[in-house]
């Protein structure tokens, strides 16, 4: 007996193709992945840095942000990532499904999608000429790292785990108190100890 082929999905086919249900997906070497679905905290944090970037950039038109922003892999037809936060100051389009040209993206963590956004998703932000910074927000507890792009090659990474300490992201020139953007959400303890 044969076995059906195993055809890996193109980008365009994708983005037309649904599994019947309201999951999301993201494509990943030309497969769909499932997303893990966000809740409280993560939506919360998202809705509090998107407002602080949004109110920052409304003086910088055609700079805006994006929630749930399709980001595609450079030199690739067959992976799409959905980001909780993208910034570009590339004027919208219409009926365009990604990105472009990133200059900010923001991960929301939890421990269910912290493995993947670091070591699938992390990596092709990086390699997108025009991020200038990528944030990865921690939503169980006090966690801020933030990825700055020095040169071509070299980037600087900070962590920020003090409830005094303040979120700057030059590229779009916006500074967000860490109580700000943790603020309505309940931490839990720091794993550290």
């Amino acid at each position: 007996m044969s076995e059906l082929a195993f055809k890996r999905m193109t980008l365009d086919e994708f983005l037309v193709w649904s599994d019947g249900t309201d999951t999301r997906y993201e494509l990943i070497d030309g497969v769909p992945v499932a997303m893990a679905p966000s809740y409280g905290a993560h939506q919360i944090i998202a809705g509090n840095i998107g407002r602080h970037i949004g109110n920052a950039l409304e003086a910088r038109p055609p700079c805006h942000a994006r929630s749930e922003a399709g980001i595609l892999k450079p030199n690739s037809f067959r992976s799409y990532f959905q980001a909780d936060l993208a910034v570009t100051c590339t004027p919208h389009r219409h009926g365009q499904y990604d990105t472009p040209n990133p200059v900010v993206i923001v991960e929301v963590l939890s421990r269910s999608t912290e493995d993947h956004d670091r070591k699938v998703k992390l990596p092709v932000y990086r390699a997108i000429p025009s991020v200038q910074e990528i944030v990865l927000v921690h939503s169980d507890f006090l966690f801020v790292e933030v990825h700055r792009r020095l040169d071509d090659t070299r980037w600087q990474s900070d962590l920020l785990v003090d409830s005094d300490a303040v979120l700057r992201l030059d590229s779009v020139a916006v500074e967000i108190p860490l109580p700000a953007l943790y603020a309505n959400v309940e931490l839990g303890p720091d794993p550290a100890g």
